[in-house]
C-alpha cells in the first residue's frame, strides 16, 4: 500500500483469455513447486533423502507388473465415479452422494451373487446384477433429486445424508449374510461356484473395468458437449432463469440427470463387487466417492482431464503407502505430502483465473 495516497499498489484482474500453453505452464511450475517444498519438509523432519522418497512412490505405483495393473484399476474406478458424478455438478446440482451410490449398486450386485447362487446360470447372474446396480444406483441418485426438483430441499446435505444410509444398509446385509455367522464379514462371495462373477476381458481380470471407464468416459464427453441433454444441462447450470425462458422443464432436467449420475456411479459399485473384490463392505468404496467430488472438479468438469487428474491422485496414494512400509514413517507424513501436492495444483487455478497487476500513477 501506498503511504501516501492510501491506495494498494498491486490489485487483482480477472483473465479474459489465456492460451492452453500457458495453463499447462502455470501448473507444471505448481507441481514443481510442490515437489520442492514436499523435499524440503521431508529432509528437515526425517533426514531421509527426499529423491529416494519420490522414487519409492513410483516404486509404490509401478514397481511391478502387478502393482501396475492394480495402479490402472484404481485409476478407472476413481475415473468412472468422477465421470459419473460430473453431469449433476455441470447443472450445478452438488451430489455429495458418490459414496453412497456405489455402496448400493455394490449391494444390489452382492444380493443376486448370494440368492441366485445355483439358481440361473452365471450368465444370466451377470446380467441380472449389471441391472439390478444401475437400478439401484439410479434409484439412490433419484431421492434426492426429486426432493429438490419439488419442495427445493439442499441436495448438498440430503446427497450426503444418503450415504450414511447406504452405509447402514451394507452393515445390515452383511450381518444376515456373513459366514461364518458370527465373524461380522461376509467373505468372497460364491468363491467355488464363481456364480456372477464379472467376466475377464482379453484374459486379465483387470481390463473390465478399465476398459468400462475409457467407454464411459469418451460417453460422457460426447453426451455432455454435443447432445440435446448435455446442451440442456449446461443451460441449466448457468441459468435457471434462462432456462425456463427457453421452454427447458428444470424438474426434468434434475431428476434425468441425477438418474444417470447415480446408474454411473451403481456401475462402479458393481464392478467393485462383481469383478474386483468379489465381496461387499461398508468400506469397499474406499472414500473415493467423496474423493472423485475433487477430481471431478480439478479437471472443471472435463471428462478426458479427468484422466490426468484421477492419475495423480491414485499415483500419490499408492505412493504413500510405499513410503510408509519402506522408512518406517507414519502414514499420516504420506498424506501431508499428498495435500501439499493437491494444495498446490488446486491453487494454481487461481492464478489461472486472475493475474497480479501493478496499479499506474
Amino acid at each position: 500500500m501506498d503511504n501516501k495516497t492510501g491506495t494498494r499498489l498491486f490489485h487483482l484482474a480477472k483473465r479474459e483469455d489465456i492460451s492452453r500453453s500457458k495453463k499447462l505452464v502455470i501448473r507444471l511450475i505448481a507441481i514443481a513447486s510442490a515437489l520442492v517444498l514436499c523435499a524440503l519438509l521431508t529432509a528437515l523432519a526425517t533426514g531421509i533423502n527426499p529423491l529416494q522418497v519420490y522414487a519409492s512412490m513410483v516404486s509404490g505405483a509401478f514397481g511391478s507388473v502387478r502393482k501396475t495393473w492394480i495402479t490402472l484399476q484404481d485409476l478407472s474406478i476413481l475415473l468412472l465415479i468422477s465421470v459419473a458424478l460430473t453431469p449433476a455438478f455441470t447443472m450445478r446440482f452438488w451430489n455429495i452422494g458418490g459414496e453412497g451410490q456405489v455402496l448400493v449398486g455394490g449391494l444390489a450386485t452382492a444380493a443376486c451373487m448370494i440368492l441366485l447362487e445355483n439358481k440361473l446360470p452365471g450368465v444370466l447372474i451377470m446380467l441380472i446384477s449389471f441391472v439390478a446396480a444401475i437400478c439401484a444406483g439410479a434409484l439412490w441418485g433419484l431421492i434426492p433429486a426429486v426432493c429438490k426438483a419439488r419442495w427445493n430441499t439442499n441436495e448438498t446435505l440430503m446427497t450426503l445424508m444418503m450415504n450414511y444410509i447406504a452405509t447402514q444398509l451394507v452393515s445390515f446385509f452383511v450381518i444376515i449374510w456373513e459366514v461364518p455367522k458370527g465373524s461380522g464379514k461376509i467373505g468372497i462371495i460364491n468363491q467355488n461356484s464363481h456364480a456372477g462373477w464379472m467376466v475377464q476381458l482379453f484374459g486379465s481380470k483387470y481390463m473390465l473395468s478399465i476398459t468400462v471407464s475409457i467407454l464411459v468416459t469418451v460417453f460422457m464427453y460426447v453426451y455432455l458437449n454435443y447432445s440435446k441433454h448435455g446442451y440442456e444441462i449446461r443451460v441449466v447450470g448457468q441459468s435457471l432463469n434462462t432456462a425456463k425462458y427457453v421452454g427447458i422443464s428444470v424438474s426434468r432436467v434434475i431428476i434425468r440427470t441425477m438418474l444417470l449420475s447415480g446408474a454411473l456411479c451403481g456401475l462402479a459399485g458393481m464392478l467393485l463387487v462383481g469383478s474386483i473384490n468379489h465381496t461387499i463392505t461398508t468400506t469397499i468404496a474406499g472414500g473415493q466417492g467423496f474423493t472423485a467430488v475433487m477430481v471431478s472438479w480439478m479437471a472443471k468438469f472435463n471428462p478426458f482431464t479427468m484422466i490426468p487428474c484421477a492419475f495423480l491422485v491414485v499415483f500419490m496414494n499408492r505412493g504413500a503407502g510405499e513410503i510408509a512400509t519402506n522408512f518406517g514413517l507414519n502414514p499420516s507424513f504420506a498424506d501431508i505430502m499428498t495435500g501439499i501436492i493437491l494444495f498446490f495444483i488446486i491453487g494454481c487455478e487461481f492464478f489461472i483465473n486472475y493475474s497480479i497487476k501493478k496499479r499506474k500513477k
